[in-house]
This record gives C-alpha cells, structure tokens and sequence, in this order.
C-alpha cells in the first residue's frame, strides 16, 4: 500500500513540474510556437586566395547587428559552433536594439542566458540556444548581439558576407557598454545562426536557400536591398495575412552538389532549412555556381607567374545531375510538410565563368524549373532581370558589373517577380503536395 502512494505520489510530482516548468509554459498552449525572424546560414571560412585570413578573437567583445524581418515582445538567439574544432567558450553575451553603428540603446539591453548561466560551452559541431528574453522588438528594427570570448578563439563557424558591419572591441568585456571606442571592424557575422520570436501559431517562416544571388553580393551592406529582404517588405500582416517572417540561408559561391563555399545545398539543408523553427516554405534558386565553377579562369598572379589551373574542373556536373539534386531538396522539404518553390536561374553571359556549354545547362534547368510541375510553384527570376534583346545577360542596369549578381534595382525586380498568393496561399488553406498526395 506505502509502495502505491509513493508512485502516486511521485506521479502528482512529476505533473507539477511539468505544467509549470518554463518549457511547458511555452509549449503547452497551441496558439504560439516560436519562428524563425532573421537567420545566417553558418559555415567553415573559405579557402580562397586573396580572401582576408580566419580571424582570431581573445578577451574581445564582438558586436554583430541583424534585421529580423517580423516583431515580437520575447525572443531567444541560437549560436552555432558547427564548424569549431575547440569548443567555444562564450564568457558573456548580451542583446539589445541598436542605435547606431556599433552603439545600442541602453534601456533595451538584456543579458542573454544559457539554462541561466550568464556564460556558456559549445562543443564542436553544436549549436546552443539562449534562454527566452522578454524585448519588445518591432519588425525590421535592427538588432545588436554583443559576445565576449575570454579565450583565443578562431572565428572558425562564419557568415562571410554579413549585411550589416561588424565591430571588435580591444581586450575587455563590453558586452553592457552602450558604445564600442574604435572598434574594427569585420565584415562578417561569427557563430550567430538565429533569432526566434515567440508568435502567434498563425506566424510563419519563408526560408530562402541559395548562393551569392540570395546571399546579397552586388548590394550595398547595411542597404538591406537583397531581393529576401526586398520580399519581407513586401509581405506586411495586416487583418487579413498574418504575419511571414524570411529567413536568408544564401552563401556566397555556394553549389548544390558540391562542397566548397560552405557545405553543398544537399548537406545543408537539413540544417539550415528543416531545423528552422515555424518554417512553412522554401525558395530554392541555386545551381548557377555548379554550372560555371568547373569553367572559372585563375586570375593571373601578382608576381607574373603562370596562374594554377581551375581546381574545379573536374567538378562538371550536367543539368539533368542538378535536377536530380533539385529534386532531392523538393522531395525532402515535402517529407517535412513544408512547399517548396523554384527560382529560375539569372542569365550570366559575360561573367568570368561563363561559356556556351553553361549556359545551355542553365537554359535545361530553368526549362525543367519552369514545367516539370516539381515544385509549388515558380519564380521567374531569369525573365524579371533579363535583357529582352540579349536573353543570356542580364539588363544593363540591373547588374552590379560583373554581369553575374544584381545590384539593387535588379534585386527588387527579383523581389517583385515573387507571387505573393502563392507564399500567402497556406494561410488561406493550400497544402504541399506531400499532404496532397497523401
């Protein structure tokens, strides 16, 4: 009989802790859930010549600014450590609304915690979330996340081409300060991979998976005039929409079934795209660096001598290959519940990895993008920049002189290519077609 109470008894414990422990108190209810409102795909520093080396950081603050695209009053910061060989030892971190530059708005400033350790450990290869903080944060307002790393620490888990400056502090921890006093400053994010609002169940996330073209090379930083941020201005909630946050997973030179410029779309994907919270669909404009890497021309060297040959060239991969690959992202973003559309590749006659050979892959691809039925639906990214009289380059005055990535009018045509009732269509009760089938 004692035996029979004590479990009963236990059993009455373990209710309690459950229904008022923090994590139930934010599960337990199925109006909100948390969602995806800025993010950064993380990867390994590029080995390319003439590329600034991996950075070193050792009793500095790093102060990074972001722009989630939807508001929130609470909201939580995941840090990634994914391609560290050490772990990585964060001594304190802070997040606060920024005022300008490297300065914050102090009364905004919040300690963030990590099971409520102001400082924390992240093994290799993991990622580690904060504690929720309670900030009321409008959408589109710049966010500033201070970091202090006490120990020599390689900026090894990077965002290279960030969109806002980043600043580094002299020795100390200036993670409260209101102002960094000459900073340098980085043009990269370091181990900052999330940002997540607690939202109503209705709030979702768009992720956009790409390369340089998605990551936003071609624009000014700080103009916040790539075509992902270009579309969340586009995608207001009002009455009728609730609210669509855009998640920007493009890396610069990245490639769908090769490493090289981070790891390929495919080993990815599951990472930067399945894990994202309150994700509900993906746009997948991707390929054009699998197309032209193996056709890339070594610079000539600054000493004269003869340039090494394209260590890519044997890396050639055929358009029905990237179908395949294209395919794989579709059928397994379905699994997930989550549509998946397509972007049409840009044209890119007259970039430095340009040829015949490409650009009849390109055509194969963006044929197949456009009418295979594979996807939820298509963006035609190749027709809103193209040159109507020379179809394989882009406008003239939507290029940023490479004839490769857009500049800012070419991005916002991008942007307004992009059918919002196909995005808003889940709101309104459209399902992918692995619930369609099903």
């Amino acid at each position: 009989m004692k035996a029979k109470q004590t479990c009963v008894t236990l059993a009455l414990v373990l209710v309690a802790f459950v229904t008022t422990s923090p994590a139930a108190a934010q599960t337990r209810t199925p109006t909100e859930h948390w969602v995806s409102a800025w993010s950064a795909a993380v990867h390994a520093t590029l080995p390319f010549p003439g590329l600034p080396p991996t950075p070193a950081f050792e009793n500095q603050t790093i102060r990074m600014v972001v722009r989630p695209t939807i508001g929130g009053e609470r909201l939580r910061i995941l840090f990634s450590n994914a391609f560290g060989a050490d772990a990585l030892v964060i001594g304190s971190a802070h997040i606060a609304i920024t005022r300008q530059g490297a300065s914050i708005v102090p009364e905004s400033d919040r300690v963030l915690t990590f099971g409520r350790r102001t400082s924390v450990s992240i093994p290799p290869g993991a990622p580690m979330m904060s504690d929720p903080v309670n900030l009321k944060v409008p959408a589109f307002t710049e966010l500033t996340i201070s970091v202090y790393l006490p120990e020599k620490t390689p900026g090894s888990s990077v965002h290279f081409w960030a969109q806002h400056d980043t600043y580094v502090s002299g020795p100390g921890d200036f993670t409260k300060s209101t102002d960094l006093m000459d900073p340098a400053i980085k043009k990269s994010w370091y181990w900052l991979a999330d940002i997540e609002v607690w939202s109503p169940e209705q709030t979702a996330t768009i992720v956009t998976l790409g390369d340089s073209i998605t990551d936003g090379v071609g624009a000014k930083q700080g103009d916040y005039a790539d075509w992902p941020d270009m579309l969340a201005k586009r995608l207001p909630a009002g009455q009728k929409f609730p609210q669509l946050a855009v998640a920007n997973e493009g890396i610069g030179g990245n490639r769908v079934l090769h490493d090289g410029a981070g790891v390929s779309a495919l080993a990815r994907l599951d990472r930067d795209v399945l894990a994202q919270p309150g994700v509900a669909d993906v746009i997948v404009l991707e390929s054009i660096n699998d197309i032209g890497w193996p056709h890339m021309k070594p610079p000539p060297s600054k000493d004269g001598t003869v340039p090494a040959g394209n260590p890519f060239a044997e890396q050639h991969v055929s358009a029905q290959d990237l179908i395949v690959g294209l395919q794989q992202i579709i059928d397994r973003a379905h699994e997930h519940g989550i549509r998946v559309f397509g972007g049409t590749l840009t044209p890119f006659e007259g970039a430095d990895y340009y040829s015949d050979e490409g650009e009849a892959s390109r055509q194969a691809v963006n044929q197949w993008v456009r009418t295979s039925g594979a996807f939820d639906g298509v963006f035609d990214f190749d027709t809103a920049v193209r040159d109507p009289n020379h179809p394989a380059q882009f406008r003239e005055d939507f290029h940023s002189g490479d004839h490769l990535h857009p500049n800012a009018a070419g991005y916002k045509a991008m942007a307004d290519a992009i059918n919002l009732s196909l995005l808003r269509g889940r709101a309104e009760g459209a399902k992918p077609k692995s619930e369609q089938i099903h």
